[in-house]
C-alpha cells in the first residue's frame, strides 16, 4: 500500500502541476513528525483535489534507532459540467482514500458536494454527503460519510491570519473491550483538523492545528492533539 500512495503521488503532481500547492511540516503532542501535501486546481469540468500524509516514528532495537513512516493519500473530484446555471454550487463528489496502516486500507465514496463563499472567495466552506466502500479490511454499518470544510482569510480582520479545515464523519465499525472487559461495538468515526495559519512573508505561514477525533487513530472516545508547524506554499 505504501507504494500505491508513493506512486500516486508522483503520477498526480506532474498533471498538476500548475495547481496551488502546499508543503506543512507538524510536530503533535505524540511527538510525532508529520508532512503534509495539498494540491488543488479548478478546470471546466469542476476541481480536483489531493493531498498526502506522512507520518513518522521512530522505534529503537538492538541499540539502533530505526524511523518508520505511515501514510495516508486521498484523492477528490469534483464533477461539475453546469458551472454557468443555477446549480454551479453543487457537484458531483467522488473521492478515493488510501492508508497502509490502522484500520481497513482504504474506502470508495461517491456522492455530491454543496460550496459556497462570499464575492471575494476569502470565506469558503463545503459540504459534501457520500455513500462510502470499503476496500480490502473494514466495514460499516453505516456506509455513509459526510464531509465540511472552511477556509476564512484575514481572521478578526488581522491580515494574513488564515482560519481552515474539515471536518469527517463516516460508518466504521469497530470493537472494543469496556471496563468489565465486555466486548462493546461502535458503528461510527469522528476526525477533524482546524488550523491557524499566520502569514509571514508571501510564501512562508507559522501556525499548527489541533487534531480531534472520536473513534480514531486507533483511539475509542474522544482525541486532542495539538500540532506545531510551518507551511510553504508554492
Amino acid at each position: 500500500m505504501k507504494k500505491t500512495i508513493l506512486l500516486l503521488s508522483a503520477v498526480l503532481s506532474p498533471l498538476l502541476c500548475a495547481a496551488q500547492v502546499n508543503i506543512q511540516f507538524l510536530y503533535d503532542c505524540a511527538e510525532t513528525p508529520i508532512t503534509t501535501v495539498e494540491v488543488y486546481k479548478g478546470d471546466a469540468w469542476g476541481d480536483t483535489y489531493f493531498f498526502i500524509d506522512h507520518y513518522y516514528y521512530f522505534q529503537s532495537l538492538n541499540g539502533h534507532t530505526n524511523i518508520g513512516m505511515d501514510s495516508y493519500f486521498e484523492f477528490e473530484r469534483g464533477l461539475n459540467f453546469w458551472q454557468q446555471t443555477r446549480m454551479r454550487n453543487l457537484s458531483l463528489h467522488v473521492e478515493l482514500d488510501f492508508k497502509n496502516s490502522g484500520y481497513g486500507s482504504g474506502m470508495a465514496c461517491i456522492g455530491a458536494k454543496y460550496a459556497f463563499h462570499n464575492a471575494s472567495f476569502s470565506r469558503t466552506a463545503g459540504i459534501a454527503l457520500m455513500y462510502d466502500h470499503y476496500i480490502g479490511e473494514g466495514s460499516a454499518d453505516i456506509p455513509l460519510k459526510f464531509t465540511g470544510t472552511w477556509n476564512v482569510e484575514n481572521l478578526f480582520g488581522l491580515r494574513g491570519l488564515t482560519f481552515d479545515g474539515f471536518v469527517d464523519v463516516w460508518g466504521n465499525n469497530t470493537q472494543y473491550v469496556t471496563g468489565q472487559n465486555k466486548i462493546a461495538y461502535d458503528h461510527f468515526s469522528i476526525h477533524s483538523q482546524p488550523q491557524l495559519w499566520m502569514r509571514i512573508t508571501p510564501n512562508f505561514n507559522l501556525g499548527g492545528e489541533v487534531v480531534l477525533g472520536y473513534n480514531h487513530r486507533g483511539t475509542h472516545g474522544f482525541l486532542c492533539q495539538p500540532c506545531v508547524g510551518l507551511k510553504w506554499v508554492l
